[in-house]
């Protein structure tokens, strides 16, 4: 299907937007009820909306206002009723307690189309780890 990879764009458009704005309903809207997600905190996985759900909304709530999202880098792989895109994201923002916050990640998402709905069946964020030290490198820049 030659429409894939411009859906996949505006997807991520619009994950881009739901996180900016802590659009909760909005942001899971592009996920699969069966979302499996590893995310930089633990536990190793999320599995399902309801747990996606969950996570998200600790996320947010550990933010005052919102948030900003800088993308670079975008790569899809598109074709049929399956894509793949990786890129670099950074996103900031203030903690509740009042600190300015926001390190590069890096995320890969899996797209399927059930139907007419491309939706995110798995995403993967992470962060490179330093292996002397065992600590997340998060002062890297693209």
């Amino acid at each position: 299907m030659t429409s894939t990879r411009p859906e996949v764009e505006t997807l991520l458009d619009r994950q881009r937007d739901a996180i900016q704005a802590k659009d909760l309903d909005g942001l899971m809207s592009l996920y699969s009820a069966q979302v499996v997600y590893f995310d930089v905190v633990p536990p190793l996985q999320y599995v399902g909306a309801p747990a996606l759900r969950g996570r998200f909304s600790r996320w947010f709530d550990g933010y005052r206002g919102a948030l900003h999202m800088e993308v670079r880098e975008l790569d899809i792989s598109a074709t049929g009723d399956m894509a793949v895109a990786h890129w670099l994201s950074k996103i900031t923002g203030t903690l509740q307690d009042g600190r300015d916050v926001g390190s590069w990640v890096r995320a890969t998402s899996c797209l399927e189309r059930t139907g007419d709905t491309l939706l995110i069946t798995h995403e993967h964020i992470s962060l490179p780890v330093e292996p002397a030290g065992g600590r997340a490198a998060t002062d890297l820049q693209p």
